[in-house]
């Protein structure tokens, strides 16, 4: 097996301490890891082991899910909805891994397409209002269909997109509902809608959803899995569909998602 390790640069202090215990527990297994420094260029990698939060595991989800590398995450963030184990459970992780006794969970990604560019999303699709500068706009107007047929002309903040693991993440802040992952669906939440009949909608991952800007006197702006990659003007339109690539998930074979819920969302509401 050949491990890497990816952590959070912007705490590298913090992490230090961490990747180094990493690397001495994965040595005593016979397993010599290598610290990823760009998952874009990484090879030969087996099983990626994230020490951080929600937003580290994303950095690499698009970059893993391409090069078929298994992810198994370790929580230094706050949530960690994404991370299978918490930091006092460092050495069972690698037992687990080490092992072999363990259980791959696929994750469904969306593939977002505008402008001739396309990425793969594990979390969620934001088209959004900008907030500052001379692009500052106080609402959106986008005009979303699902498979050719007119669902809602939204007057909004914003709309998301999300898969079943990124359900938990912005849509739920929004008002959407939590999908399962093993639900095959996926979620156009609204972003403070200016109409009491815009509502989040569920529909089967394998429709095609495009959304258009719509009269916009300002650039909008368009984020993949809480990175800003592009700008959207009036007329323009994006593509969401589900991804041919799945993110695979490291889990242990007890593993329920309903309990893992019901903790990370009470240390949500603390």
């Amino acid at each position: 097996m050949e491990a890497g390790i990816y952590f959070n640069k912007n705490h590298f202090e913090y992490n230090k301490v961490y990747v180094e215990n990493l690397t001495s527990i994965l040595a005593s297994k016979g397993v010599q890891p290598v610290v990823v420094e760009n998952i874009e260029a990484a090879e030969g990698i087996d099983v990626l082991f994230v020490l951080g939060g929600d937003g580290t595991i994303l950095q690499t989800a698009s970059a893993c899910a391409r090069k078929k590398i298994k992810i198994i995450g370790v929580n230094y963030g706050h949530l960690g909805f994404l991370a299978e184990f918490e930091p006092d459970k460092l050495k069972n992780a690698v037992d687990l891994v080490c092992g072999g006794k363990y259980k791959i969970q696929r994750r469904s990604m969306l593939e977002v397409s505008f402008c001739g560019k396309k990425y793969e999303a594990l979390n969620d699709m934001v088209i959004q209002r900008n907030t500052g500068g001379d692009d500052f706009c106080n609402t959106v107007s986008l005009c979303a269909e699902i498979d050719g047929a007119t669902v809602d002309n939204f007057s909004s903040d914003g709309i998301i997109i999300s898969t079943p693991t990124g359900s938990t993440a912005y849509s739920l802040a929004a008002g959407g509902s939590v999908l399962a992952p093993d639900v095959n669906a996926f979620i156009m939440t609204p972003v403070c809608a200016h109409s009491l009949h815009s509502r989040p909608v569920v529909y089967g991952d394998g429709s095609s959803v495009t959304i258009r800007a719509v009269n916009s006197r300002k650039p909008l702006v368009l984020i993949v899995d809480g990175r800003t990659v592009d700008k959207i003007n009036s007329g323009d339109t994006v593509t969401v569909k589900k991804s041919d690539f799945t993110a695979d998930f490291i889990t242990e074979n007890d593993k329920n998602f309903f309990n893992k819920l019901l903790i990370k969302l009470n240390k949500w509401s603390m």
